[in-house]
């Protein structure tokens, strides 16, 4: 096992939100790279860095939800995890894919990076 950090990609469309937890994780050492939307996200994934984790809200503007972007991960990143945040209830989402990991908002940032940090 190497210690190469995480890389993460965050897709959050409040940018005050994507900076201040993209700072934070940074602090955990962290490797983080952040988009502001779905589309964003998806050419990131198409192109050559390879990343670990895949964390997006399921709400996103610009007509790509964030189920719809674990649809991309699966298939030009099969190898990264996919972490949805939802402010909405499980029971009141649509059904999430089978490969597909769930955190409720409001969250901690300490429960953030021990879910990204388990294999």
């Amino acid at each position: 096992m190497t210690d190469d950090p995480i890389r993460v990609l965050m897709v959050e469309d409040q940018t005050d939100l994507r900076e201040m937890i993209g700072l934070a994780l940074r602090d955990f050492g962290i490797d983080v790279a952040t988009t502001a939307d779905a589309q964003e996200a998806v050419a990131l994934l198409q192109g050559d860095t390879r990343f670990d984790v895949v964390f997006s809200d399921i709400s996103m503007p610009n007509g790509m939800s964030g189920i719809e972007l674990s649809e991309h991960v699966a298939r030009d990143q099969p190898q990264a995890r996919m972490i949805l945040s939802s402010g909405y209830a499980r029971s009141q989402l649509p059904p999430l894919p089978e490969q597909v990991e769930f955190l409720p908002k409001p969250y901690r940032l300490r429960q953030l990076v021990e879910l990204l940090r388990q294999a």
